[in-house]
């Protein structure tokens, strides 16, 4: 994959997703610019050969006057539960800044995709609203279907389930099984939010950049899921830790169960190769 004469365009390229998906296009032998603004991303990620520029994506088209071939649209307020405190952050990077990223898309046409998010299809397409976080991913991603047909212009709408893998974070922002990693190794009991019995696809984030590779070279369309085959609840999750748990409250946004569906993923070759069972494993012996 990859003709080497690409100049491709990640935004949230300091991220946890984003730099991974930078280091193997650059390995490709891509020309990799990253517009990224840190609010999520850490210049800890950064890699090699990439070409880093700070910037809101609002004011993309200023910091990226080059015409890439193709754009990842990465960068997004991405939490369910903080969304809920903070919709004017989430509106700022999820629809003003994506706006402006749709409008350097129509301006420059090269084939975009979008990390739409999981949220919409859960329980029964009721999770979309949940959350401010849910409601702007859902929309965009609808948005983004429009652009393409509106204007004539290529793209791939994915869909991931629960990143997991090296580089996660805890913390605010952080995600379950990072969170349950630090909790483990400061042996502290494992915050499980009430019921516990809440349904996720866990997805190791090769698996993911695997997929993004393909739906950038042959993905057209909308409906990319990059998921696991199973799901867990997140007791179960805690117990492959098999340290104590503490219940807590329940949470507004918080979806119940959670459905996929890879189909057109698959038909391109790709499959989650990497199962959270393995990672977990290997995260409790290393603990001892």
């Amino acid at each position: 994959m990859g003709s080497g004469a690409r100049t491709v365009l990640v935004t949230g390229g300091a991220g946890f997703i984003g730099s991974r998906l930078c280091a193997r296009l650059a390995a490709l032998g891509d020309t990799v610019i990253s517009l990224d603004n840190y609010f999520a991303g850490t210049r800890g990620n950064e890699v090699p050969g990439v070409d880093y520029r700070e910037a809101h994506t609002c004011d993309i088209a200023t910091n990226v006057p080059e015409t890439p071939d193709l754009v990842y649209h990465l960068g997004e307020y991405s939490r369910v539960e903080s969304s809920l405190v903070e919709p004017d952050v989430v509106w700022d990077l999820n629809v003003h800044g994506t706006f402006h990223v749709l409008e350097y898309w129509r301006s420059k046409r090269p084939k975009l995709v979008y990390a739409g998010s999981s949220t919409k299809f859960a329980d029964g397409g009721l999770g979309r609203d949940q959350s401010p976080y849910a409601f702007t991913k859902a929309t965009n991603s609808e948005l983004v279907r429009n652009y393409g047909e509106w204007y004539g212009l290529p793209f791939a709408i994915t869909y991931f389930y629960n990143v997991f893998g090296p580089g996660e974070r805890a913390g605010t922002y952080g995600t379950l099984i990072e969170i349950f990693r630090q909790k483990l190794l400061a042996g502290e009991p494992l915050p499980v939010t009430s019921p516990g019995t809440q349904h996720r696809i866990f997805t190791h984030v090769d698996d993911i950049v695997d997929g993004l590779l393909l739906i950038g070279e042959k993905g057209f369309g909308d409906e990319f899921g990059l998921g696991a085959s199973d799901s867990h609840s997140i007791l179960q999750i805690a117990e492959m830790f098999g340290a104590p748990v503490v219940m807590q409250p329940e949470a507004k946004g918080n979806r119940m169960t959670a459905k996929l569906d890879v189909t057109k993923s698959n038909a391109l070759g790709w499959a989650a190769s990497k199962t959270v069972s393995s990672y977990v494993a290997k995260i409790v012996a290393e603990a001892g």
